[in-house]
């Protein structure tokens, strides 16, 4: 358990867990930058400065690639961990610059807007058939009955992941992101390996088939790329593709359930979304400020830099604070107002710099067709129970939403 500090800032208390946006508030006006012991390291809770840290180049998700553990200060991991560091450290979003453009390169092919327009109606057709079933149910749970299923199965099929082989998707991505969260205890990371084993196995043996049957898909895709600037090795596909189905489905889930439950909290906003379904594109970007899906963004500091005066060394890191940014009233008029008809909404909830989400613009696709599908085939939704917060403050979620039909 984390030491005590003079801050409201505690994510491992429940309290804070559940609405951790007055700490932010606190946070924000003690200043620009605060060194939080626990986890050994720089908060950063302001939007302008997250997101010029974002693009700040002296920064970086790794240091690999230019020092060792030893002479960047840090302490190598341990060995019994290497399975799940082997597997994300080669995913693009832990990497930089060459490897990162040449991998990133790549996958864009993937996600040109061409090819994501061309998904439309294969995921509203799918988010169609998701509400149905749960209408046709009375209610169910949101999060399992629409909110996973979706987005799992659009990057699953993007990536030509059979639909008999899907059910251990979502579990051995539950399992690998609980690395994420800050200093997760050791039965976390026993399960994190096995996951990190067990999916890396499964998409080795998917590859070699691929090799030998190709077809239309991003796995496919990847092997058959001739540009030796461009071709990934095995561990970087396999890394990839992790790393696809877990950023590509992680924050579409967490996004829906977290926005209906703010939804729910506001019927003044649910009833006017009901009545004019022109406000869910705006809706989609306001729930995803509202209530961030991912809270918190680490980066490395590689070269000494100063915020506000205050000298942050080489080896230190930086927590930017994306759920505090999101709130941030230099830039969000009442910003603890959830208003869905919000014209001027800069959130970063996906990031920005070379590290900007690849598939936003999938992930709002699959959240405007899941919100429509609710609004027109669920006309009566309602919470039937009150839901219980996951105890994660890095990504953050629901353990389920049960709703029913009025």
């Amino acid at each position: 358990m984390a030491a005590p500090t003079d801050l409201a800032f505690d994510p491992w208390d429940p309290a804070f867990v559940a609405d951790p946006y007055p700490a932010y508030a606190e946070l924000r006006e003690l200043g620009r930058v605060r060194y939080f012991e626990p986890t050994n390291q720089w908060l950063v809770a302001h939007h302008a400065d997250v997101s010029a840290l974002l693009r700040d180049r002296r920064l970086g998700r790794t240091y690999l690639h230019r020092f060792t553990h030893e002479e960047f200060g840090r302490t190598p991991p341990p060995p019994e961990h290497e399975p799940f560091h082997t597997l994300n450290d080669h995913g693009m979003l832990d990497l930089e610059p060459p490897d990162h453009t040449r991998i990133r390169r790549l996958v864009s092919k993937a996600f040109t807007p061409r090819t994501v327009e061309r998904l439309k109606p294969y995921v509203r057709g799918l988010a169609q058939d998701l509400v149905s079933a749960l209408a046709e149910a009375g209610g169910g749970d949101l999060l399992k009955d629409v909110a996973e299923p979706l987005p799992v199965a659009v990057i699953a099929e993007m990536l030509g992941i059979p639909e008999a082989d899907r059910a251990p998707l979502r579990p051995w991505s539950a399992d690998i992101c609980g690395m994420y969260e800050l200093n997760p205890p050791e039965e976390t990371a026993a399960k994190a390996v096995r996951a990190s084993v067990e999916f890396s196995d499964y998409l080795r043996e998917l590859i070699a088939e691929r090799r030998e049957n190709p077809g239309d898909d991003l796995i496919s895709g990847l092997i058959a790329a001739h540009d030796e600037d461009d071709r990934l090795t095995e561990q970087e596909m396999i890394s990839t593709c992790v790393l696809l189905l877990n950023a590509g489905h992680e924050a579409t889930v967490n996004s829906t359930v977290n926005g209906w439950w703010a939804l729910f909290r506001h019927p003044d906003q649910l009833a006017a979304l009901r009545a004019d379904h022109s406000l869910v594109p705006s809706a989609v970007e306001e729930l995803m400020r509202y209530d961030t899906p991912l809270q918190l963004f680490e980066r490395w500091v590689l070269d000494e830099i100063e915020i506000d005066g205050q000298v942050i060394p080489r080896g230190a890191e930086i927590a930017m604070l994306f759920g505090s940014a999101n709130h941030d009233p230099a830039v969000f008029t009442d910003p603890s107002r959830l208003d869905l008809t919000r014209a001027d909404n800069p959130h970063i909830s996906f990031s920005a710099g070379i590290h900007y989400c690849i598939g936003a613009p999938l992930a709002r696709i699959e959240l405007a067709a899941s919100l429509t599908a609710l609004l027109e085939k669920a006309p009566t939704l309602r919470l039937a129970a009150e839901p219980r917060r996951k105890p994660n403050f890095v990504i953050r979620g629901l353990e389920g939403l049960a709703v029913e039909l009025g």
